[in-house]
């Protein structure tokens, strides 16, 4: 919020988006507007379709609890969670586990909705349930991902990323969604710097007093001193070395097949790797059920949980909540410590 001197003893409001509604996205949002330990640690508001909401609550057996208002309604809970209903999706038009302009069209103006309550300051935090790919960019071409998108609503020029978090172990990443033979070309050692910077301010401002970062090298064993390429040690580690100048407790290249071995064993805090499944299949591999993704770099944070809209298992009640649990927790945790900060 603006005003978050007042408030520091109120609690985090987080404006939650319901995602692709042929997925799993409607089952999740109902099970964690009806989870004590999620209603005890922020205020709720969901955005979204009454109805699509509804389904979800059905196929989950919750119990909604809700206040429920207009899109020009004020956004203030009085202690239950809000649901500012859209009306922009009828459920029954869209098949479970299937990919529809539509529904990315309503996923869509959740999310951008969300968007803007928090720029307004009538939220601290957006989160969002999984979206599908596909499904967005049926409905808007030009969609590449959730960064590009909040950037094109909030009107904003500015670095960004995209962080996955298990267990508190942070993967960061220099080029996200991008062809694998475009990588080597987009990896400048100005860039890494960026990343290396934005890796250790995220983790700050999510609690970390000096975070300990490892840097990932492009090449099998970060090169092996210029025999399987030279990036490692021409673009990387100068990157790296400006970063130790600057103040950053940062280390590496390592070689990228190792170094995730000693981050979980407790040696980092985050790895930055180099492209986008050098970290995912690391990450999923130690906790698919779990692990949250987090949009850093933007004047408040967005949190997701890492997985998809798991639209095989959509309607049947049994989407693990573990997740998104984890990725509503992180936002607020987040808010309250800036609040703090901002209270100090």
């Amino acid at each position: 919020m603006n005003d978050q001197t007042a408030r520091t003893s109120v609690l985090p409001v987080i404006a939650l988006a319901i995602g692709d509604p042929a997925g799993v996205g409607p089952e999740l949002a109902a099970k964690l507007v009806a989870d004590p330990e999620v209603r005890a640690a922020m205020s709720i508001v969901i955005v979204g379709d009454r109805r699509v909401l509804e389904r979800g609550a059905a196929d989950s057996g919750c119990i909604l609890d809700i206040d429920v208002r207009g899109p020009d309604d004020s956004v203030a809970s009085a202690g239950k969670p809000v649901l500012i209903d859209l009306g922009n999706l009828d459920p029954r038009t869209i098949d479970r586990g299937v990919a529809a302009a539509a529904g990315g069209r309503s996923a869509l103006a959740n999310f951008s909705t969300c968007l803007r309550i928090a720029a307004a300051g009538k939220a601290d935090a957006v989160c969002f349930t999984p979206f599908n790919k596909a499904a967005m960019r049926l409905s808007h071409p030009s969609y590449d991902d959730e960064i590009g998108y909040t950037s094109e609503v909030l009107g904003l020029d500015c670095p960004a990323s995209e962080f996955n978090i298990l267990d508190g172990l942070w993967n960061a990443r220099v080029t996200s969604h991008v062809p694998l033979s475009k990588v080597a070309s987009l990896i400048t050692t100005p860039g890494v710097v960026s990343d290396i910077r934005l890796t250790n301010n995220s983790l700050r401002e999510a609690g970390f007093d000096k975070p300990r970062i490892a840097v990932a090298g492009l090449n099998p064993h970060a090169g092996d001193g210029g025999n399987f390429g030279h990036e490692d040690d021409q673009i990387i580690r100068p990157a790296v070395e400006q970063a130790k100048q600057e103040g950053i407790n940062v280390d590496g290249p390592f070689p990228p097949d190792t170094v995730f071995v000693r981050a979980t064993k407790g040696a980092f805090d985050a790895v930055l790797t180099m492209y986008h499944d050098q970290g995912q299949i690391a990450m999923k591999l130690i906790g698919f059920d779990r692990g949250v993704t987090l949009l850093g770099g933007f004047p408040f944070p967005i949190c997701t949980p890492a997985h998809g809209s798991a639209y095989d298992i959509a309607g049947k009640g049994i989407a693990n909540i573990g997740a998104s649990k984890a990725a509503v927790l992180l936002a607020a945790k987040m808010v309250r410590k800036t609040m703090q900060a901002v209270a100090a």
